[in-house]
């Protein structure tokens, strides 16, 4: 009795050893990827990173089965997709157009398409029947989100819920991360401009109709950061404006069209002499449109960046570059140029501030040739440098210089757990990054 009893004992003392061990055991690299690619958002997929890292996995192996990406499904909804997101200021409801051939064996571009009358709206209920009606343009996913007084798309509310939209979009259909352009009309053409100045790293242009940037510096409006003009050369912009608008006329948008033109912007302009504020021009301009989307797709790495952003909206991030901390409020650098913040257009404005500035802020200009990265700074004190293995040389050192002084000039390891960390946030097969340098500025 005894003996069976000690042999029971030692049959559950191993059983439990086993279980422990299986417990600690790492997870496999294809079922540590599973778990990644199934994550329903940033933050699940951060922890499923976690796995991925543990499972042993070696860095080439990761970079090529995160290009691969996720296996999509062939049984999604097609047609018009009727959604809605929770958030703290409550629901948020959006609309999928999805080719009804949709095959998820290829990429498909997308339109994320604003609508116009925010102030004129009380609720965040969805519009009409949820197609994107007569601006439908080449075949491609489009994404209408639902803006309204309480979340206008000049708001923190919905850069967060226009991230999360595309987010779950690439979640669970083939879209081409390269080719997800912005359009609206009205007051959605105004606040492509406030996410080309907030948020220009998911998107490859902006396509503004009948809209106005200088009505977001109009204190009525309620826009609540500082903004910054530098930030818009870093995308291309599609822009019509009506002669007859009462609202936005040509006579009032070109000066500004031409400032920013002037001073750098990609800007492909297409005044109506005849429209009021509406589209009835669409006809004429529509494949002029698609063509400019199409010749204009994302490079995920650009070789040249500028970004400036306000002390209360840090961490701020342009594809590879991200201002993490500034200088404190009493520095004082002189501008850098150019600054599109600074009206150059003829007139009594000639010289003036186009945007007020309430906060401290900070720049950065970054050049990548090669291994070498040059920085050029106004009030920031750290940065990030995000590495790709895609445009650097891992195998040499990578010099960078802030302000014309050395600040690294060494071989980098290239990481796991970074390629993983900014795969979970980006959800982007085609802008991965191996290593990230952060950068103090003297």
């Amino acid at each position: 009795m005894h003996r069976c009893l000690a042999r029971a004992a030692a049959s559950a003392a191993i059983a439990a050893a086993l279980l422990a061990s299986a417990a600690a055991a790492p997870p496999t690299v294809d079922g540590a990827f599973k778990s990644f690619w199934e994550a329903k958002n940033p933050d699940a997929a951060a922890k499923a990173a976690q796995g991925v890292a543990a499972s042993g996995v070696a860095f080439d192996e990761a970079l090529a089965r995160l290009e691969r990406g996720r296996h999509y499904a062939k049984h999604v909804k097609r047609g018009i997709v009727r959604l809605q997101r929770r958030s703290i200021l409550g629901e948020f409801f959006y609309d999928l157009n999805v080719p009804d051939d949709y095959d998820p064996s290829r990429k498909y571009q997308v339109r994320v398409q604003l609508h116009g009358g925010i102030l004129m709206r009380e609720t965040s209920q969805a519009r009409g029947n949820g197609g994107v009606g007569a601006l439908a343009g080449a075949e491609q996913i489009y994404v209408l989100p639902a803006g309204w007084r309480d979340a206008p798309w000049w708001s923190r509310a919905q850069l967060e819920n226009v991230d999360a939209i595309l987010d779950g979009l690439k979640r669970t259909y083939n879209v081409d991360e390269n080719r997800v352009a912005m359009a609206g009309v009205s007051d959605g053409a105004t606040g492509l401009y406030y996410f080309a100045m907030r948020d220009t790293t998911p998107f490859a242009s902006f396509l503004p109709l009948n809209g106005f940037l200088m009505v977001l510096a109009n204190e009525r409006v309620g826009v609540d950061t500082d903004l910054f003009p530098t930030n818009l050369l870093d995308k291309p912009f599609f822009v019509v404006n009506g002669g007859q608008d009462p609202m936005y006329p040509i006579r009032f948008v070109e000066p500004y069209v031409g400032h920013l033109r002037g001073s750098g912007v990609t800007l492909d302009y297409h005044p109506r002499p005849e429209a009021a504020h509406n589209t009835a021009w669409w006809p004429d301009l529509k494949e002029v449109f698609e063509t400019f989307v199409r010749e204009h797709p994302r490079d995920p790495y650009p070789q040249k960046l500028t970004w400036e952003a306000s002390d209360r909206d840090l961490p701020s991030r342009a594809h590879w570059i991200v201002i993490d901390r500034l200088k404190p409020a009493a520095s004082t650098e002189p501008r850098l140029e150019p600054d599109l913040n600074v009206f150059s257009g003829a007139g009594p404005n000639h010289g003036k501030d186009l945007f007020g500035r309430s906060r401290p802020s900070g720049r950065v200009d970054a050049v990548r040739r090669g291994n070498e990265i040059a920085l050029t700074t106004r009030g920031v004190s750290e940065l990030t440098v995000l590495l790709s293995p895609h445009v650097v040389d891992f195998a040499q050192p990578i010099r960078v210089s802030a302000n014309g002084h050395v600040v690294s000039d060494a071989r980098l390891q290239r990481s796991v757990a970074t390629l993983l960390k900014w795969a979970a946030r980006d959800n982007d097969r085609t802008m991965l990054f191996g290593a990230e340098l952060r950068v103090k500025i003297e």
